[in-house]
């Protein structure tokens, strides 16, 4: 097993190679505008550093957020690119999965991340691996009573004290983290979640409304 590791579904470009075993090579840049710009460079990184071609990999992992459109996609048609370049499967995993299991706390614990427009993506977990909600985006006075008491982490939760005030690093997701619990659970027999994108609203950019139709005279 070579497994191949990204994520684009918060400001952080990263990327992990795994042999099964432990992570053998990773990086991470934070930048929110430059995920299309920074990501293939960031796969050339780190297959140099484990000395490795890509052709040698036999599965793709990607975070699927949840996470902003533009970025999300970024690090969604790569992965599905290198899939269908090398004939190897693509694995999606949830972003905040990685994010929990990189906290590694034992107990109830929230991931939040930043959404923007003053909300955070969020869910509940009971542990590192386990999940307790399906992710969700929210304004974090909303859910204020909801997480109360609860240690947070990501960077949602250090933005809003006031909703998470234990809050804890990691602040942004790892590929490192997301492709040793992917290999964890396929080591295990689990199935992994197809590399489709959790939005969870629409895109920032819309069609303008009552715009003027130019008809061909």
């Amino acid at each position: 097993m070579l497994l191949l590791a990204l994520d684009t579904a918060t400001p952080a470009v990263t990327v992990a190679l795994h042999d099964g075993r432990d992570v053998v090579a990773s990086f991470s840049q934070v930048d929110a505008r430059r995920h299309g710009e920074l990501l293939l460079p960031a796969v050339d990184r780190v297959l140099a550093d484990a000395g490795v071609k890509l052709d040698a990999v036999t599965g793709i992992v990607v975070g699927i957020g949840p996470g902003p459109y533009t970025g999300l996609r970024v690090g969604l048609m790569t992965a599905d690119t290198f899939g269908l370049a090398l004939g190897i499967p693509v694995h999606g995993l949830c972003t905040l999965d990685g994010l929990a299991h990189a906290a590694g706390i034992e107990g109830p614990f929230v991931v939040a991340t930043d959404a923007r427009r003053k909300e955070v993506y969020w869910a509940a977990y009971s542990g590192p691996r386990t999940r307790e909600s399906d992710p969700a985006v929210d304004r974090p006075a909303d859910i204020a009573e909801r997480v109360a008491g609860l240690p947070a982490v990501g960077a949602g939760a250090l933005l809003y004290p006031d909703t998470f005030p234990d809050a804890r690093e990691p602040e942004h997701v790892s590929a490192a983290s997301l492709a040793a619990l992917a290999a964890e659970r396929l080591a295990a027999g689990e199935e992994l979640p197809a590399p489709r994108p959790l939005y969870l609203r629409r895109p920032d950019a819309q069609v303008p409304k009552n715009y003027k139709v130019v008809t061909p005279k």
